[in-house]
């Protein structure tokens, strides 16, 4: 793993910061983690991030239609790879049901996994954490229907 550190950190923009095995692997882990719950989550890789984290992830997370999810139950996993800044957003009918502190465990997770150079690692830990935190307020539903792309998203940068 340590040759891919080396090539991620010299990779010139978000887009090539994950290898297409990588992608194709982060991609699957988001369709698995929908399987049990009617919550939506996406993943939006930028180069860098100069404001707030959170406020860069709230305007990316709109931009992305995020918000109009029926049960207002999407995720943002937020990546700024250059400065090594993530943040994690819930939509307002997952803030409304779960404790303030409900994503800390797989932020320090995440972080845990990006120090030791383990990026698509700690992503697919975080978004199969994510999908089991929704299946307990938001399991599948009978009638469900993937709102939101699986696909990863990127800045332009």
């Amino acid at each position: 793993m340590d040759h891919n550190v080396k090539s991620k950190e010299m990779a010139t923009s978000a887009k090539d910061f994950f290898s297409k095995q990588d992608q194709d692997d982060i991609r699957q882990a988001i369709m698995n983690a929908e399987l049990d719950t009617s919550g939506e989550i996406r993943v939006h890789i930028e180069n860098t991030c100069s404001g707030e984290v959170m406020d860069r992830a709230a305007f990316v997370f709109k931009q992305l239609n995020m918000h109009r999810t029926t049960l207002h139950n999407a995720v943002l996993i937020y990546l700024a790879v250059k400065n090594r800044r993530f943040a994690i957003l819930g939509d307002s009918g997952i803030n409304k049901v779960v404790p303030a502190n409900f994503w800390d465990d797989i932020k320090a997770n995440m972080l845990n996994q990006f120090r030791e150079g383990h990026f698509t690692e700690g992503l697919i830990q975080a978004i199969t954490d994510t999908g089991l935190h929704l299946k307990t307020n938001f399991p599948h539903q009978q009638d469900d229907v993937n709102e939101l792309s699986d696909e990863l998203s990127f800045g332009k940068d």
